[in-house]
């Protein structure tokens, strides 16, 4: 017998709509940390919900799905029988894991050149910043505290804006009960927790914030530049900008000066760093309340039915065709050196593997420790130690010309997007207070530690060597 319940109905529809995400992608801090801003509304009274308490929150939610999909198939036999709707519309598991991987390779194309781009023109004769990775890390987080807080780019969610309509609602009751604001405070609170967990389960969104804005960020090269800064190696711009990128002879300062100093330097970098990126993912989430009544919303139908498939073509075309343009470059019939490649292709092969690598470390390890991201942990110091040993084959110098290339797409595109800065100061930004300064000065000391043996070992005996090639 049909029905003429138009509730059910919407929420049939919705249920065929809907992506079956893997219960462990609510082990991305990207998506489980909660808002930057803790009060939105700015009223007298305001409750924050630490990291710790929506991870045990979805370690319990995950352990009830897992129950309900054993009753459901002890079920299997009974519903078969009855008159349950049909949802063979629905987006199956291995689709949307398919979607989401497609939009993180993609993701990470972009965030990739991004980073190189804005590094490209922010290091400069003159330049008042002189570690290359602040700035793109900055922007990184900027666009996580927006992408966090924003509630309109995704308000039309699985086909429905509830979000919208809970607000109107809450205007409708405020005028009718004369400003006393109560019923629209408790819409407002709901919708946007249910806007949150809905929208923590799109593959576009997860493409944004764990795959362009971790893209984009570079823990490994933050702590990197915080080597160099200690260790007086750190690149300072000259009178030539072909040599901005990696350090050479004629970019690194040769004065000498004490340890106080090197301590110092040390101490700015991750100083400025750490208190710039806090700010900007803060600025982020603000910009995303300002600019609300003017922010565009992705149509249901271009998301779902468009975005989706023709990402996961896109994606992986680009991703081939960047291994094809790395093995046969423009100019490879060129004279030697061969530079071309060397500028950003080598990093675009490499960048997919580390997003990919940091995305499933994450949903794996990230939920083992409620009150200690093992996961984006695990992914930053991995790659810190790898870009470390990379800057010292390409100072031995290992390969020649194309053997240095390669060594810089590892540090720029693996190292790059398997390392984040965003999803570490969400991270901080949402752990509870003594937990934020465990994990952030564990991250930060281990970090250092790991270069400074395999980086210290190299440069304080043999020394580093000129590049042999060109960024």
């Amino acid at each position: 017998m049909s029905t003429s319940n138009p509730e059910l109905q919407r929420e049939n529809q919705e249920q065929e709509d809907s992506y079956q995400s893997p219960n462990n992608y609510a082990n991305l801090d990207e998506l489980a940390a909660t808002s930057p801003v803790e009060n939105p509304s700015e009223s007298a009274a305001y409750t924050h919900r630490s990291l710790e308490e929506n991870r045990n929150e979805e370690n319990i939610r995950e352990r009830g799905a897992n129950d309900q999909n054993g009753d459901q198939t002890n079920m299997a036999g009974a519903t078969k029988k009855g008159n349950s709707p049909d949802h063979s519309g629905k987006a199956s598991r291995l689709a949307t894991q398919m979607y989401t991987i497609s939009y993180l390779i993609l993701f990470s194309f972009f965030g990739t050149l991004a980073r190189l781009g804005l590094q490209a023109i922010t290091l400069y004769p003159g330049a008042p910043v002189v570690f290359s990775e602040l700035w793109a890390n900055l922007g990184g987080c900027i666009l996580m505290g927006f992408f966090s807080e924003d509630r309109m780019l995704f308000k039309e969610e699985w086909g429905t804006p509830r979000y919208h309509q809970l607000i109107e609602e809450a205007k409708r009751r405020e005028d009718e009960e004369a400003g006393s604001g109560k019923g629209h405070g408790i819409d407002l609170a709901a919708a946007k927790k249910d806007h949150a967990k809905t929208k923590k389960t799109i593959p576009l969104y997860i493409g944004l914030t764990t795959g362009f804005c971790g893209c984009f960020t570079s823990f490994s090269s933050f702590l990197r530049d915080t080597f160099l800064a200690m260790s007086n190696e750190l690149p300072t711009p000259l009178n030539h900008p072909a040599d901005y990128g990696p350090v050479t002879s004629s970019t690194t300062s040769t004065v000498s000066r004490n340890g106080g100093y090197s301590f110092m330097a040390l101490l700015a970098v991750i100083i400025v760093t750490v208190t710039v990126c806090v700010s900007g993912l803060h600025f982020g989430a603000h910009l995303a309340i300002l600019t609300e009544p003017w922010t565009p919303t992705i149509p249901f139908a271009v998301g779902r039915k468009f975005l989706d498939r023709v990402t996961v073509f896109i994606a992986w075309g680009c991703w081939i065709g960047a291994i094809f343009l790395a093995i046969f470059p423009p100019d490879r019939n060129d004279s030697p050196p061969e530079i071309w490649r060397g500028r950003a292709v080598f990093a675009l092969v490499f960048a997919p593997l580390g997003c990919l690598g940091r995305f499933y470390l994450s949903i794996y390890l990230n939920s083992k420790l409620p009150s200690f991201p093992l996961g984006t942990f695990v992914a930053n110091m991995f790659g810190t130690a790898i870009i470390g040993m990379s800057y010292d084959l390409q100072h031995v110098p290992l390969g020649g010309v194309v053997g240095c290339q390669v060594l810089q797409g590892i540090e720029d595109g693996f190292c790059g997007c398997l390392t984040t800065v965003s999803t570490w100061v969400s991270e901080l930004s949402s752990l509870r207070r003594k937990h934020s300064y465990i994990y952030g000065s564990a991250s930060v000391a281990i970090g250092l530690c790991l270069l400074i043996v395999i980086m210290g070992s190299t440069q304080w005996t043999r020394g580093f060597s000129t590049l042999q090639c060109v960024h």
